[in-house]
């Protein structure tokens, strides 16, 4: 076999997406999606391997800012569309890629690389570890009730066209990016990403719904969401299907919520992508009928261990000296030294001082949001402390208030 991996030329990027699609099963995207795929894509950091004339293998990045611990936005990769084709498996084409495309990353010098991964077994032998989590909850709403904060009733709703409310929703989570880890701040023409409806993804479903919340004038959130009609010899059982909800307030955030609550005709509110710590568990009046189920999320990749892990915050004082292992990115092994505190004034050197705690690349991604703990991932047998107390130090500097999470995928 003679294959050659490359960039993607913009006129082969039609060939190169049916690829993609081929190695997800074969079911074509819906045109308006399709569309705003190719507009997003960035043809000169995607790269393919072909075989002949024939695309065998794909793999994108999306040049993203992303939030870390104490608010800083950190230049980022956002690995994307990345497949193999089924004829072509365990031939090294996926190491290859991983290979070119963190080459790349480190020439670009982003710190970090993140993506979603559809198996995430695949991807911790390059070094990335999973940081962030979603939580999905499908709530009775027959039988749970809100207790919602003073000032909820002083917000006004009204139904928007979620078209023309792009804009005004778009404002409000860039607002809110820098106070969630892992959050991505997107470029122009990502607000059009949450807002395409396709007919055939709606599962029967109604067209794409979105209610903006006003406060003082001010739009201060909105939600986006789907209605399912249900029937039985009872009566309505429609669902609410979640697809977006934010807001700047817990008034607004409260008020969006009682909204999804009290739709006629239906009796469940099923939200697929919320984060671990969502306040909306504070407000219901029984979490045991709110079905929840938690899972990965985004997957975090240290491409300069040192710039990476100076431009986050710490929750507090650290100073401990790391034992890397990196065998994929060679230049990331080896002894650190990081010091850092709340004040996001930290520093990550080069040092032969006697280390402190050993652990690969892969925890340190993993840890990097504050979301997953190092003294959970030192019980699993992932991270060995070295020096007594060092453990303790660094998995609370690491930990962060709010929970990462990424709202909308890429």
């Amino acid at each position: 076999m003679t294959t050659e991996l490359r960039v993607l030329r913009p006129s082969e990027w039609n060939e190169w997406f049916e690829c993609l699609e081929l190695a997800f099963g074969g079911v074509a995207e819906p045109p308006e999606q399709r569309e705003l795929d190719e507009q997003l894509t960035e043809h000169e950091r995607s790269i393919g391997i072909w075989d002949g004339t024939d695309v065998v293998a794909t793999a994108g990045a999306f040049s993203f800012r992303v939030a870390v611990p104490g608010g800083a936005l950190v230049p980022a990769a956002g690995i994307t569309m990345v497949s193999v084709a089924s004829t072509h498996r365990r031939r090294g084409l996926l190491t290859s890629m991983m290979r070119r495309q963190l080459d790349d990353i480190r020439a670009l010098g982003e710190p970090i690389a993140v993506l979603t991964a559809s198996e995430p077994v695949i991807y911790g032998r390059f070094g990335y570890g999973a940081a962030s989590r979603q939580m999905s909850l499908t709530i009775d709403t027959d039988r749970v009730r809100l207790t919602v904060p003073q000032g909820t009733d002083d917000v006004r709703l009204r139904h928007a066209k979620p078209d023309e409310a792009m804009a005004a929703c778009e404002g409000v989570y860039e607002q809110l990016v820098a106070g969630r880890p892992g959050t991505p701040a997107h470029g122009p023409g990502w607000e059009r990403k949450p807002m395409v409806d396709p007919v055939s993804s709606r599962q029967g479903g109604s067209a794409q719904q979105c209610v903006l919340a006003e406060l003082n004038g001010q739009i201060v959130g909105y939600v986006t969401y789907h209605i399912k009609p249900e029937w039985e010899p009872s009566g309505p059982k429609g669902q609410v299907k979640v697809n977006d909800l934010a807001a700047l307030d817990p008034a607004a955030y409260a008020a969006l919520w009682r909204f999804l609550f009290e739709i006629d005709l239906t009796s469940t509110v099923d939200a697929r992508n919320r984060p671990v710590d969502d306040a909306v568990l504070h407000l219901v009046s029984d979490v045991r009928r709110c079905n929840i189920l938690i899972r990965d999320c985004l997957h975090v990749r240290l491409v300069e261990l040192g710039a990476a892990l100076e431009a986050r915050a710490y929750r507090a004082p650290v100073d401990v000296v790391f034992e890397v292992e990196d065998a994929f990115c060679p230049w990331n092994a080896g002894r650190w030294r990081l010091t850092g505190d709340a004040k996001g004034v930290a520093s990550c050197r080069r040092t032969d001082d006697a280390a402190d705690l050993a652990l690969s690349v892969r925890e340190l991604g993993s840890a990097y949001l504050g979301g997953e703990s190092l003294s959970s991932l030192a019980l699993a047998g992932r991270v060995r402390e070295l020096r007594a107390g060092a453990l303790a130090e660094a998995s609370l500097a690491f930990s962060s208030d709010a929970a990462p999470w990424l709202p909308r995928g890429f």
